[in-house]
């Protein structure tokens, strides 16, 4: 095999297109790699979790010419697929095992199962990392961690330079606890004090918060100045972007989220939580303004500035250009076919 081009089987919990459920890094790959010539592999969409770990067991089963088994390692019950897709992955064949760690919270659920995770690490031929962040947590554990970036969903089309901000803010993530929503509404009404005109859309799908999230925008008299488009596909999105200009991150545990890209990519800044994986992602005072866990005022204070700064928004827009850049096709590409050499010798088309 050295030489050609792998059989790649991506492994992890693929949305399949469905409305509210954003693709996973394994599933925006999959495609990418199919485009440029590999033969690949993917399971599973099957959105009910005990089919869909059948599904995952039933590929793993039949995915005979298989070369690099790819699998998609998060925290909490997904990291089962982990655990049985490497067990099964080393008795099936002889396909390399490659690991492609996902999720804020790993580091911190690792620890606590640290038998498992270890079992299953020690089984995986390459482990890979979206960012620094994660590969350090597990590198201080003995472990060659290689990092390569999350790719963006699409190219992203060429963004005219911003040279300044209106106050316009956009929140994307999912309803849930770990990403505050409740927290960006607190945000808009303090930066509204300063600026009148200030306005917040806040796209992304329900899981529990979202109800909430309109009672406190009733509760601190902003709610005319909220929308809730629910979740955005593609074109959704460009249309957000053009019209917003300050990306609003204020999450609670995070990673190398792809929101955060894809919006640094359209030329919005984003102001975010240093948390977790974000330090390592984006660079104060460079492409984003980053934020102390929690601090809604500091945060506030932060658009507010941006918004009265055209010289330092303009600048903080092309550095964040500048940093989704990296994380384009080409570029990922690059990185990935690296490591797949390390694996099955130097890849050739």
């Amino acid at each position: 095999m050295s030489g050609a081009r792998p059989v790649l089987g991506f492994l992890g919990i693929h949305a399949g297109g469905r409305p509210g459920q954003p693709p996973g890094q394994d599933e925006i790959l999959a495609p990418l790699f199919r485009a440029e010539g590999y033969r690949v592999r993917q399971a599973s969409s099957v959105r009910w979790p005990p089919l869909r770990t059948l599904d995952q067991l039933r590929a793993l089963l039949a995915w005979r010419d298989v070369d690099v088994l790819v699998i998609a390692v998060y925290s909490g019950a997904s990291f089962l697929i982990a655990r049985f897709g490497t067990y099964l992955g080393r008795r099936i064949g002889h396909r390399k095992v490659v690991l492609f760690l996902h999720g804020g919270n790993l580091p911190v659920y690792a620890p606590a199962h640290r038998e498992a995770v270890s079992r299953t690490f020690d089984r995986a031929d390459l482990i890979l990392a979206p960012s620094a962040y994660l590969a350090d947590a597990f590198r201080a554990w003995g472990y060659d961690v290689a990092v390569v970036p999350n790719v963006l969903p699409l190219e992203p089309a060429e963004a005219p330079p911003r040279a300044s901000a209106r106050p316009a803010l956009l929140w994307m993530r999912t309803f849930a606890a770990e990403y505050d929503p409740l927290a960006a509404v607190e945000v808009l009404r303090r930066v509204a004090e300063s600026e009148p005109d200030a306005t917040l859309t806040m796209a992304g799908a329900d899981h529990g918060l979202l109800d909430a999230t309109r009672a406190k925008a009733r509760e601190l008299g902003v709610a005319d100045r909220v929308a809730f488009p629910g979740y955005l596909d593609a074109a959704g999105k460009a249309d957000a972007f053009a019209r917003h200009d300050v990306f609003v991150n204020t999450n609670r545990v995070d990673n190398t989220p792809v929101s955060v890209l894809e919006a640094a990519a359209a030329g919005l800044v984003p102001v975010a939580m240093r948390v977790g994986g974000i330090p390592a992602l984006l660079s104060d005072g460079v492409d984003s303004a980053l934020i102390e866990p929690g601090d809604v005022d500091a945060m506030a204070a932060a658009i507010v500035d941006l918004v009265g700064d055209p010289a330092r928004f303009e600048a903080l827009s092309d550095g964040a250009r500048e940093l989704a850049a990296r994380s384009t096709w080409p570029s990922v590409q690059a990185a990935w076919e690296q490591q797949l050499a390390r694996l099955v010798g130097t890849v050739v088309p």
